[in-house]
């Protein structure tokens, strides 16, 4: 139940901050929006205010903005409607309400963030040396070492930060070294012997190998109130770090460092979400930025049907100073619904493997 409601939660919130965007660039361009939906299929309820009829459909996996004239075989419109069809606005105008879907997914990260620290303060990780992890099997396993222990010493050497602790398995050189440890309130001497072996960072690529000894910080943050400049610095901060992480992995999975088998669907996204949930509020803010970006970045992939193939089709009229044919658009959308339903397919396959295989 917790699953479900916060992937409902998530999504819709999601989608309809995307739409949102189009709709209102739609109407401050004077375009008439025929439609706003939340998920597609058939409608559920719905009510029509104005010329636009407001509903939800029973498929919560998208949304879309209907505008008039927005088609390429709806653009032959009377003339005295030319000034409320999407076709009949200009290349700037009609850019802006396709980018503003995207640009919306980048903002309301930004605006989320900024009150959440703004009211809570920002998240600021805290330099202990207690551990946080021991890996199964790891030199500083085999020695005896748990989690909360807190280093006091590597080799006569006070360790006052995270730093001293690499530094002092680093300059080990191999050798084994005394670590003097507090443990309910009392001080534990362990001999542990360093490994040298690669790391692999988050994408999974393998690093220069180095001495380690299988651990991990305790996670520890202070809250720190910054007002009202620094709580908007700290938001653009957040969101421009997811920003770059998604697009690094989508690099990665074209160079192939990211197994395709990795990417997850709406299932996946539903799983996590219901984690984060269970987890706590905040932790499904975060969940929510993140995959909010996640959002806006795909959906400027210069792929037919999405947003980005839409922004591509504009830019190629403003180059040529002419829109591309009739017959040229529809096989366009026709080739990118296939690219997306194939995708689609795709994920969903890997959603369900992933649960048999669990």
């Amino acid at each position: 139940m917790t699953t479900a409601f916060s992937f409902i939660l998530v999504l819709g919130l999601l989608i309809f901050v995307h739409e949102l965007g189009h709709f209102l660039f739609a109407k401050l361009f004077g375009v008439r929006v025929l439609k706003f939906s939340l998920g597609f299929g058939p409608k559920l309820f719905g009510k029509t205010v104005g010329d636009t009829e407001y509903v939800v459909s029973a498929i919560p996996l998208g949304g879309f903005v209907k505008m008039y004239g927005e088609n390429p075989d709806e653009q032959d419109v009377p003339k005295e409607e030319r000034e409320i069809s999407f076709a009949h606005k200009s290349v700037g105008q009609r850019f802006g309400i396709i980018f503003a879907g995207p640009a919306f997914n980048f903002v309301f990260p930004v605006v989320m963030f900024f009150l959440l620290f703004l009211f809570s303060g920002t998240p600021e990780r805290i330099d202990t040396t207690k551990i946080g992890n021991v890996a199964p099997g790891s030199p500083a396993a085999m020695a005896g070492m748990v989690e909360n222990d807190v280093i006091i010493s590597i080799n006569g050497e006070p360790t006052d930060s995270w730093d001293d602790i690499l530094h002092g398995v680093q300059g080990s050189r191999g050798e084994p070294i005394d670590v003097i440890v507090l443990r309910e309130d009392a001080q534990k001497k362990l001999e542990i012997q360093p490994k040298y072996e690669s790391v692999e960072n988050m994408f999974g690529e393998e690093l220069e190998p180095r001495f380690i000894i299988g651990i991990m910080p305790y996670a520890e943050f202070n809250y720190v109130h910054k007002g009202p400049i620094g709580a908007f610095t700290d938001a653009c901060k957040q969101t421009w770090g997811y920003v770059d992480l998604t697009v690094t992995s989508i690099v990665k999975i074209f160079q192939q460092v990211v197994p395709a088998s990795e990417l997850g669907g709406p299932i996946l996204i539903a799983q996590i979400a219901g984690q984060q949930m269970e987890a706590g509020w905040v932790n499904l803010l975060y969940f929510m930025g993140l995959l909010s970006v996640n959002l806006g970045i795909l959906n400027l992939l210069p792929i037919p049907v999405l947003d980005g193939g839409h922004l591509m089709f504009l830019t190629i009229e403003a180059i040529r100073r002419k829109p591309l044919g009739e017959r040229a658009q529809i096989i366009a959308q026709q080739i990118g619904l296939a690219l997306l339903g194939t995708l689609m397919i795709f994920v969903f396959y890997n959603d369900i493997v992933r649960i048999l295989t669990q």
